[in-house]
């Protein structure tokens, strides 16, 4: 069963918000004006042989444009094909973390996404120190953005070094799971990934025609920490998977991509 580790279900308000402007023009599609059903999300995983979805919530400076009642409102929709992974409001450490114990001991949320280019703040700012420990003390992964921005923000925090790569000598028990890649600093990212044992990418807004030389070449190794993400519903698995033979992975790292490392992180 393939797990898509990068999913939105996405209501209107974060769907049309203008910050999304340029990855709607990239794929030529046109936001919806009305909200989503989620089986209609769940037939785009069907077309891509996707059995299992991780949706985010999304919140920001501005407030919830997903929140998380709303993603454990689209999972409990299809509870055995989606998953919810939380976010939270980073101003409020002490509300944030409250926010992120609920989400997985009520709602039974499998991670932290938080993406710093939407508060225009880096991983090692000082605010999102609270969240690492009680991710670590969860027993759950923290997921980011890494590399260059799509939407119209700024990218430098998507740094891989020295970002990244601080946090996780600051937080050695903490999993972190880089989404995007990482690109143009797909290198640094595989080095990071590398260099700790608790750093994972996730290819999410990335098709495999589009995937980086170096990151293929690592994808090759015995003992790779890629894992499979769409972004959808910009990419869908069916064309973000279009290709994937011809990377020539061999059957324990094509199983590892995937689903293992998936399960493996998020304790599926």
């Amino acid at each position: 069963m393939i797990v898509d580790a990068w999913m939105q279900h996405g209501t209107v308000r974060f769907l049309r918000h203008e910050m999304l402007d340029s990855l709607w023009r990239w794929t030529g599609q046109r936001p919806p004006e009305e909200e989503v059903p989620v089986e209609t999300t769940v037939a785009a995983m069907d077309a891509g042989g996707v059995g299992l979805g991780l949706i985010s919530a999304w919140y920001g400076p501005e407030g919830a444009l997903v929140s998380n009642d709303e993603v454990a409102r689209f999972v409990a929709a299809a509870p055995d094909r989606l998953a919810g992974i939380a976010s939270v409001d980073l101003r409020k450490p002490m509300e944030a973390v409250r926010e992120l114990r609920r989400c997985v001991g009520d709602l039974g949320f499998k991670g932290l996404r938080v993406v710093p280019w939407l508060w225009e703040r880096p991983p090692t700012d000082r605010l999102y120190y609270p969240l690492y420990a009680e991710c670590v003390e969860l027993g759950i992964p923290f997921c980011t953005q890494v590399g260059h921005t799509g939407p119209l923000r700024p990218s430098e925090v998507g740094r891989p070094i020295p970002y990244i790569d601080q946090i996780a000598l600051d937080f050695p028990e903490l999993v972190i799971v880089g989404g995007h890649i990482g690109y143009p600093w797909t290198e640094e990212m595989v080095a990071v990934c590398r260099k700790h044992p608790n750093v994972y990418i996730d290819t999410s807004a990335y098709t495999v025609e589009r995937y980086p030389p170096e990151l293929v070449r690592y994808m090759g190794s015995e003992r790779h920490k890629v894992m499979f993400g769409t972004n959808y519903p910009m990419v869908t698995a069916e064309h973000a998977l279009r290709g994937l033979d011809g990377l020539g992975l061999g059957e324990r790292q094509r199983a590892a991509f995937l689903e293992g490392n998936a399960r493996k992180v998020f304790r599926l």
